[in-house]
């Protein structure tokens, strides 16, 4: 290569990327970190069509089939975590594109999680609102003891949260397209059908992956099996869920309430009903926005870097 390896940074929202790693390893590089989200396709093909190298965060920005065909000197993505599905992996090995990715924090996502039941259990943003205004006792909370914590996905982090759950005094109940009883009961929870799962759930709280399987899964019909005052927890992927349906079950209070961190489109849109509605507890797709993940992240992002420049094996991602 005659000229110096281009590299991007991508959505480093935050202006952080560059303190939580040692770039300068990489040596004489053009590296530029951009704290943008560009939504407009034809000014992003311009922001990277000279990048030999691009880095991306997570599913901020979608790496496809007919962006990287517009991207002729791309030789390498690198993508913080263990899976990305905004990369379209096959099109990338097709072009000759190599993808690798980081590893990443096992608990920094259900800690989020529960941190969100707890935050719509208590109803603690009317509280601390309340408490600003010089109000006091505005709203009265719901019980986690003897409460039932329904799981839609029983993975890493669902089986971390069934025992937040157990540790709390609740009972916790399970379902997924795979799950078995003894994987279950492993877990510290019982295997019930879905309809079970959303008619018996006090607080349902999703924690599966965004596949075609999986999205839109949570529609107005399993929506409509919800108690009154149940309320639905999403730190997955947000279309996993109806986000129509959703909104129309907690304007016409179908349901307790909603705490969610991921959303069909992100940023989330200044004017959207989620940003307004007060049953609603919502943070900024934050599950793995903590200190000890984005050293693992872009720690790990300049590593690849580093090893791809001189020829040696990395971390590839699989489709």
């Amino acid at each position: 290569m005659n000229r110096r390896v281009k590299i991007a940074v991508l959505d480093d929202y935050q202006k952080v990327a560059r303190r939580f790693a040692d770039w300068s390893v990489l040596g004489d590089v053009d590296l530029e970190f951009h704290h943008d989200r560009i939504a407009d396709r034809e000014r992003l093909v311009d922001r990277l069509a000279s990048c030999d190298v691009i880095c991306v965060m997570r599913e901020r920005t979608a790496i496809d089939r007919s962006l990287i065909a517009r991207l002729p000197e791309l030789k390498l993505i690198v993508s913080t975590g263990h899976r990305n599905a905004a990369i379209d992996i096959r099109a990338a090995r097709e072009a000759g594109v190599l993808v690798c990715n980081t590893g990443g924090s096992s608990t920094a996502a259900p800690e989020l999680a529960w941190a969100l039941l707890l935050a719509a259990a208590r109803r603690l943003p009317a509280e601390f609102e309340a408490v600003r205004a010089g109000r006091w006792q505005t709203t009265i909370g719901r019980d986690l003891a003897g409460a039932t914590l329904a799981l839609l996905g029983l993975g890493g982090i669902g089986a971390t949260m069934a025992r937040y759950g157990k540790a709390f005094g609740m009972e916790a109940i399970a379902w997924s397209q795979n799950l078995d009883d003894a994987r279950a009961a492993a877990a510290g929870a019982q295997r019930v059908s879905k309809d079970d799962l959303f008619k018996r759930g006090d607080f349902v709280s999703i924690h599966l992956r965004l596949s075609e399987r999986t999205r839109g899964l949570v529609d107005a019909r399993a929506l409509s099996l919800m108690k009154p005052d149940a309320i639905l927890v999403n730190t997955s992927r947000g279309p996993i869920v109806v986000e129509e349906a959703l909104i129309d079950a907690l304007r016409n209070r179908r349901i307790g309430g909603a705490a969610l961190d991921t959303f069909d489109v992100e940023p989330l849109p200044e004017d959207h009903p989620f940003r307004r509605l007060d049953n609603v507890v919502a943070t900024g797709h934050v599950g793995y926005v903590t200190e000890g993940s984005y050293r693992t992240f872009y720690g790990q992002t300049v590593e690849n870097i580093r090893a791809w420049l001189d020829g040696k094996p990395i971390r590839v991602m699989e489709p």
